[in-house]
């Protein structure tokens, strides 16, 4: 199914009209707006309304955190993500492809597997002797740890190209570098060592937060920034370029504003989703937000309305990461409000799933 990536809209059309024709428009409407939904939940145990939700065919994904994970049990851990695709198995949305269950396994601080790969940050890997072949290890260790606790995404690598010593990003140790070259380099070789063990990557944050100082953190509030686009697509977006071209299907959007294109964080505009990243960039996989409950995204109104305007803008699949369920289920009512008024239209919300039913296909099952 590989050619799938690459050629969604034929195959995969069929899938659509397959998917949602035998139920009432209600139900209907309900069913394709939450498979563009990605939830999460509190603690070890999922509550039995997740199983509901997912026997109904109204759940897109799921991304687990650390509190999610049994650290001294991966094989529970695996068992509870066999029984999440039973679960999405039965559902009237399945149609032979797995559910993308993800965590962000990065490396360094960011690892939501504690005792799995892999075991040096981004930073570490772009300072190795070899840039290339330690981010190929990191990837291969990733890899290793989510195939163990049965996971089949992860949201890696950064992407960012970091501007400062003090930078975010590189204060986490984040980013593989400040060069364009070295960041290429080292997501190319950490994303390719994952999809040969089976692992889908995602390369976060589009079009890049490399930028952004030190404390401006997306997560916590509005972060501003005043980079020409000339120096964004000199810089930022040339690891992306470069991903593409290697098999990445899955971006994360980045939740800054880049002021001099658009007065919207990227995740809710237009012009950077369809425009610079479909258009110019010439990508056809899915397009995720980061997460709908982010301090960034706040002043845009409730999780409803930021789940309609991140679709209005081009994004496939909205990241609801508060561990609650309630947040997906107003991001769905946002979807379905908007197919019912007519300012999202069900003909977009279909191509799009068709790119997340494409993305699917190359998932392993576990």
């Amino acid at each position: 199914m590989f050619y799938l990536r690459y050629l969604p809209f034929v195959a995969t059309s069929l899938l659509v009209a397959s998917a949602f024709s035998h139920a009432s428009v209600a139900e209907d409407l309900a069913v394709l707006a939450g498979q563009h939904i990605i939830y999460t939940y509190p603690g070890i145990s999922p509550p039995d309304a997740l199983f509901d939700l997912l026997d109904e065919g109204k759940v897109g994904g799921l991304i687990l955190f650390h509190e999610n994970i049994n650290q001294t049990n991966l094989t529970e851990t695996s068992a509870l993500m066999s029984k999440f695709q039973r679960a999405h198995a039965k559902s009237p949305a399945y149609k032979g492809y797995p559910l993308p269950i993800m965590i962000d396994q990065e490396g360094g601080y960011v690892k939501r597997i504690t005792n799995g790969g892999p075991w040096e940050s981004a930073k570490e890997m772009g300072l190795a002797r070899d840039p290339s072949l330690a981010s190929s290890y990191g990837g291969s260790a990733a890899a290793d740890a989510l195939i163990a606790a049965g996971f089949n995404v992860n949201l890696a690598p950064v992407l960012d190209v970091y501007r400062e010593e003090s930078s975010f990003m590189n204060y986490w140790q984040r980013s593989f570098g400040n060069t364009s070259s070295l960041v290429t380099r080292c997501a190319v070789s950490f994303l390719s060592a994952m999809r040969k063990k089976g692992i889908a990557a995602a390369g976060k944050h589009f079009p890049g937060n490399g930028a952004n100082p030190a404390g401006n953190d997306t997560d916590a509030g509005v972060v501003t920034l005043d980079l020409t686009l000339d120096e964004i697509r000199a810089v930022d977006e040339i690891p992306y370029r470069s991903a593409i071209q290697a098999g990445l299907g899955l971006i994360m959007a980045s939740w800054s504003k880049y002021i001099m294109v658009d007065d919207r964080p990227a995740g809710l505009s237009k012009k950077w989703l369809e425009g610079e990243l479909r258009s110019r960039l010439g990508y056809n996989g899915v397009i995720m937000t980061d997460a709908l409950e982010a301090g960034a995204v706040k002043p845009y109104g409730d999780w409803s309305t930021i789940a309609l305007l991140a679709k209005q803008a081009g994004a496939d699949m909205i990241l609801c990461a508060s561990r609650n369920l309630t947040e997906g289920l107003m991001a769905t009512e946002g979807l379905v409000a908007g197919l019912k008024n007519g300012s999202l239209s069900r003909t977009a919300l279909e191509e799009s799933f068709e790119r997340i039913m494409a993305f699917r296909s190359t998932l392993r099952a576990g």
